[in-house]
């Protein structure tokens, strides 16, 4: 995201709540989470099994065998770190946990629950783990169906895929608003209770 995309898309959300009363809030994450603890327990796991061919191939003696288990273990978490990087040794689920978690805590942390009338729409997008969620205020959530916010996900998911996210984005912000100006309309003394600007974490 350059300086122009996050402009292009705090427009858009200006756009939007311009016919609702309700806040919208995009935050873009890098990554969820670094993930570096998966390729150590799975590079000393791996070391563990270096001991047992010598000891049944072989003579040597257990403090060589303990020093070649160590070194294995040291190449094996040196390959691990470089190839595992942006968790590819992690379980999709595992990440859109840790995806899930991080958007539930960033809706607390940006005041989304605390507008006037709990319309506030959280539209997180973590990058690495290919993941986007949306998480709207008691306001608002039990009046919209959630098929509707998860057809609104998929087609930014699907939009970051063909490297298009920025448009992605900007179209969801609209069917959001869309959403919001139909459950939660401006009223006359209506103020943005919230910043427009892009979350970058």
């Amino acid at each position: 995201m350059n300086e122009q995309d996050r402009q292009t898309i705090a427009e858009a959300v200006r756009q939007a709540e311009s016919e609702t009363s309700g806040e919208i809030v995009v935050m873009i994450d890098r990554a969820a989470a670094s993930y570096r603890t998966v390729p150590v327990v799975l590079a000393l796991t791996l070391s563990l099994f270096v001991p047992w061919p010598l000891l049944a191939l072989t003579a040597t003696s257990a403090p060589r065998i303990f020093l070649i288990q160590l070194i294995c273990a040291v190449l094996l978490l040196a390959t691990l770190l470089w190839y595992g990087r942006g968790g590819r040794f992690v379980p999709g689920f595992v990440k859109r946990r840790r995806a899930h978690d991080v958007a539930l805590r960033e809706f607390a942390a940006r005041g989304l629950s605390h507008t006037r009338q709990r319309s506030g729409v959280l539209l997180y997008v973590a990058i690495q783990e290919r993941y986007a969620e949306i998480i709207a205020d008691t306001g608002i959530d039990g009046r919209v169906d959630q098929a509707v916010w998860d057809g609104i996900v998929e087609a930014v998911v699907a939009a970051g895929r063909e490297d298009r996210l920025r448009e992605g984005i900007v179209t969801a912000v609209r069917a959001i608003g869309a959403v919001l100006a139909n459950h939660a309309p401006r009223s006359p003394d209506d103020v943005d209770e919230l910043p427009n600007n892009v979350v970058i974490l």
